[in-house]
């Protein structure tokens, strides 16, 4: 069986506080993470991607100015973490100007 990744998604405004924290998920989906999966051509990713859950929990997204995005491997590295076509299409709907990523 194919270990599971663990990625985070934190979204900070322009002084580095902290407005969400979003994690992936194997189990949960959301309409909001379908919507973008479905724009892109890829409807069958629906559990949730950490930068849509960090998107979704964000209580003024209109602040949001970065987010970073962390991929933790099994052994504690970290590993590439570049956002999928979906989560781009969904960090480019908000005010969002910087994407950092291991």
């Amino acid at each position: 069986m194919p270990m599971k990744q663990n990625i985070t998604a934190i979204i900070y405004d322009k002084r580095g506080a902290i407005l969400s924290i979003g994690k992936n998920s194997y189990v949960k989906t959301h309409p909001l993470q379908a919507r973008y999966a479905n724009k892109v051509g890829l409807s069958k990713k629906v559990f949730l991607h950490a930068e849509i859950d960090a998107i979704i929990k964000c209580k003024d997204i209109s602040k949001a100015f970065r987010i970073l995005i962390v991929r933790t491997l099994a052994n504690g590295a970290t590993g590439c973490a570049k956002p999928c076509p979906i989560c781009v299409e969904g960090i480019k709907q908000t005010p969002i100007k910087r994407i950092e990523h291991s």
